[in-house]
């Protein structure tokens, strides 16, 4: 649309010089009156074909032969180049939903993002930031061009229906995100969700409180109320600035080049069935380990130094980012 308005601006100005000096020209060269020679000037350059208005002198015949010249040539190049554009975009949107569709069809394990509004956007630069693949979905075609630019795969569609769900790849997914405007189009996504993919992880947001039990016995994973917790920020912030600034560091990645990760224990890694005594993360990568989520849903905080490390547990670690990747890497590493 940019350069639709900019190619209009420069056509339009194009015609309207020709036109304004082709007014000027009859005025000063014939004597006629502005509307006369705006209309002589109009005619010849649309190759009307109407007669002079009056008898044209030879110096009239003169200017109005560089009239014709150069405002037909300007005329036809402005249709030629709107042609070509409309041409553009109608063919550039056709293949780009293409091309998006087959991309969109590839992904595997992926997130989808409902809603591109301002909770969508916060939540899908954090999964870009994490290197996860996502999509978005959003029924506002500005929204979805604004999430394009934004560097996301996205599409233009109703999240509440099992058609464009589908189209996401909702079957194949890892988890959805469902930021729609309103808590009965939430609850109505995550319904649909559930029922086309019984595995997907769900984490929705809420407006209402009263709706957060509704959304949860619809199938919800986690479910986060932005005011009441944008509240509770802003109290810490003043009681606990200091707990704050360092979790913001830690999950943000403001200031300090470490991050807060979770991580599974793979069954056929050499780190399973060691304690962390053994293994001495914080000794070798200074990778510290905050709580261990065993297998059976069991969380240890501050888990101490003879708990052992079993497959199928997470854990929470803090740490730089390069270091967690290593851990990460030795925590799924399978050896035959």
């Amino acid at each position: 649309m940019h350069r639709l308005r900019q190619r209009l601006l420069w056509l339009g100005g194009a015609i309207a010089f020709v036109l304004a000096t082709g007014t000027i020209g009859f005025t000063l060269i014939e004597g006629y009156d502005p509307f006369d020679a705006f209309y002589m000037t109009l005619t010849t350059i649309t190759t009307v074909g109407y007669g002079e208005i009056q008898t044209l002198s030879r110096a009239g015949r003169v200017f109005n032969s560089f009239v014709i010249v150069f405002g037909v040539t300007t005329l036809f190049f402005a249709i030629g180049a709107m042609t070509q554009t409309v041409i553009e975009m109608e063919l550039g949107e056709f293949f780009g939903k293409r091309r998006m569709k087959r991309m969109i069809d590839k992904l595997e394990k992926h997130y989808i993002v409902c809603g591109y509004g301002r909770v969508g956007r916060a939540a899908t630069r954090e999964l870009q930031q994490a290197g996860v693949p996502l999509v978005v979905v959003d029924r506002n075609p500005d929204k979805v061009e604004r999430a394009i630019r934004d560097g996301a795969a996205a599409f233009c569609g109703d999240s509440t229906q099992d058609a464009t769900l589908t189209d996401s790849g909702v079957g194949r997914a890892k988890g959805l995100i469902a930021a729609l405007a309103t808590d009965a189009d939430n609850l109505f996504l995550i319904l649909s969700a559930k029922t086309l993919n019984e595995k997907l992880k769900v984490a929705a947001r809420v407006g209402d409180e009263e709706a957060e039990a509704k959304l949860r016995r619809a199938g919800a994973d986690t479910v986060f109320a932005p005011y009441t917790n944008a509240g509770h920020q802003l109290a810490l912030s003043l009681v606990r600035p200091h707990v704050v600034q360092f979790l913001d560091a830690a999950t943000a990645g403001i200031g300090l080049d470490v991050c807060l990760e979770q991580i599974r224990v793979s069954g056929g890694s050499e780190l399973a069935s060691k304690s962390l005594k053994q293994v001495q993360l914080r000794r070798d990568l200074g990778v510290i380990v905050l709580a261990i989520r065993k297998a059976g849903g069991q969380m240890l905080f501050n888990p101490p130094a003879d708990a052992v490390l079993e497959g199928g547990d997470y854990l929470v670690v803090m740490g730089e980012h390069e270091n967690v990747r290593k851990l990460e890497t030795l925590l799924a590493e399978v050896h035959a």
